[in-house]
């Protein structure tokens, strides 16, 4: 799948944020490949990381599939931007045993807030791999800025008189500023101000002294 990258320093601000998580620290994870839309992370067998019976501990299965989920879509989302996990489903595959877990993340549908990713978390044991977790998660895109283009806007001296009164999105403040504007309204004119005024603005005018509610 081919995504549209708009930060060309994705791996570098990735590998900054990793470094930063103290939870990375205390099980010795380590960051391994980051592309866009995919990212490893890999956590070495240790005693820190076992339940009861020596298996890897399935919290750590699900933080480490959460991280490489959340990272791979960082790598969609713009210069300064961070993500937060909306919620995840994991399902516990069989028993972790080995010399490393390595957790897997991609995304499967990029979005400009949303993105969903699909996560995958194997047991290394011997140089053969065996599928333990899988998970499905979805992340929030917080901060950054996208180049947004907008269409040029019409100067208001170009409209004629009748496209300076008629708005898509009509409210009380563009009309309003189209009065003081003097668009062919008198505010001593009771019945033009009436015309063009909706209520609860002929009173605001009225507390002002400008126009008088009829």
């Amino acid at each position: 799948m081919i995504f549209d990258v708009p930060d060309p320093d994705f791996e570098q601000r990735i590998r900054k944020s990793f470094s930063r998580q103290g939870f990375n620290e205390r099980v010795g994870a380590i960051l391994g490949r980051v592309t866009p839309g995919y990212v490893e992370i890999v956590v070495p067998f240790s005693a820190g990381v076992t339940q009861q019976r020596g298996f890897f501990h399935g919290g750590v299965m699900g933080v480490i599939g959460d991280y490489a989920c959340g990272y791979a879509a960082m790598t969609l989302t713009p210069p300064n931007s961070e993500v937060l996990t909306i919620e995840y489903k994991i399902n516990f595959l069989a028993s972790a045993q080995g010399e490393r877990l390595v957790a897997r993340g991609r995304v499967m549908k990029p979005g400009r807030t949303v993105t969903v990713c699909n996560g995958d978390v194997v047991a290394v044991s011997e140089g053969k791999e065996k599928l333990v977790a899988t998970m499905l998660v979805t992340m929030l895109t917080v901060g950054g800025q996208r180049n947004v283009s907008r269409p040029p806007m019409t100067p208001l001296g170009a409209l004629t008189g009748h496209e300076r009164l008629v708005s898509p999105r009509w409210c009380p403040c563009r009309r309003l500023g189209g009065i003081k504007r003097g668009l062919r309204v008198d505010l001593n004119d009771e019945d033009s101000v009436s015309r063009l005024t909706p209520r609860p603005v002929l009173y605001r005018l009225f507390e002002r002294g400008a126009a008088t509610p009829k």
